[in-house]
């Protein structure tokens, strides 16, 4: 049970702390966004300025240094560290991440192990999902990637950057751009990678006749009507409903945690009619 709950590689405890780590991130965002919408971030700072409460200042001055995607890479150098030697390990992880990008990689990885394990938890299902080992030297197509990663990576790194637009405007941090980026930075190296990431990695991604021809294949497959014996790589339709088939197979926990965790966005509504009313 020790082992399994460990951090290490292709061990349960280490998909259950990647998902902690994406669920700490929306708790800390939301609740941050919530105390800012409603007043009560000012208040609890005065109070605490007023009372000299040193924890509570602390508490709200946290920068959630949790989420950076760095950890990620843990595992890996303690690998390194025991088979080169530590200094090894260390100029190995410098190179890394100044050169290849790895803190970029790992934590769209850590997007990936936190959507599919979340959803296996949440409603089963659990399956054999292809790694496509041919990408390093093919390109891939946009629409592709749109497939691959719109669930788990583009719509949840959508919604993370319109919270942390919405919190730099808002938040008790809007007058101070230097506390905003050092309590967001985190979290806007996460939305970039998780938006970026597969065109970055992607070969050929950026040449223009690439992108032309991923224009047309896109818009190719966005118009195809879905129907039977219809793919989801050939139709919009048939992939949205593969996308869905989990809902439509789970049992009643599933769908009640569906409509708590969906809840969240009908609270951010609330806490947005005080700003319409006061314009």
């Amino acid at each position: 049970m020790f082992r399994m709950l460990s951090c290490n590689f292709t061990t349960v405890g280490f998909y259950v702390s990647s998902m902690m780590v994406v669920i700490i991130l929306y708790v800390f965002l939301y609740g941050r966004l919530y105390l800012s919408l409603n007043g009560l971030e000012n208040s609890l700072g005065k109070y605490a300025r007023a009372r000299g409460d040193d924890p509570l200042k602390a508490a709200l001055a946290s920068q959630s240094l949790v989420q950076i995607g760095l950890l990620m890479a843990l595992p890996m150098v303690m690998e390194i560290g025991l088979e080169r030697g530590f200094r090894t390990a260390l100029s190995d992880i410098i190179i890394m991440q100044l050169l290849q990008l790895c803190s970029v990689f790992f934590t769209f990885s850590l997007g990936t192990k936190t959507h599919y394990f979340g959803r296996t938890v949440l409603h089963g299902g659990a399956k054999y999902r292809a790694t496509g080992r041919g990408f390093v030297v093919r390109h891939e197509k946009f629409a592709e990637n749109y497939r691959l990663y719109s669930r788990s990576h583009f719509v949840k790194g959508l919604e993370l950057m319109i919270l942390l637009l919405v919190y730099g405007s808002y938040g008790s941090t809007s007058s101070d751009p230097n506390a905003y980026m050092l309590l967001s930075f985190s979290m806007w190296l996460l939305v970039v990678s998780w938006l970026f990431s597969p065109f970055l990695f992607n070969p050929s991604g950026f040449e223009w006749e690439k992108i032309v021809d991923d224009w047309d294949d896109w818009t190719k497959w966005i118009s195809s009507r879905g129907g039977i014996g219809v793919p989801g790589d050939k139709s919009w339709e048939s992939w949205w409903e593969e996308e869905q088939e989990h809902v439509q197979y789970t049992g009643l926990s599933g769908r009640f945690c569906e409509i708590v965790l969906s809840f969240r966005f009908f609270i951010y509504q609330l806490n947005c009619l005080p700003l319409a009313n006061s314009k």
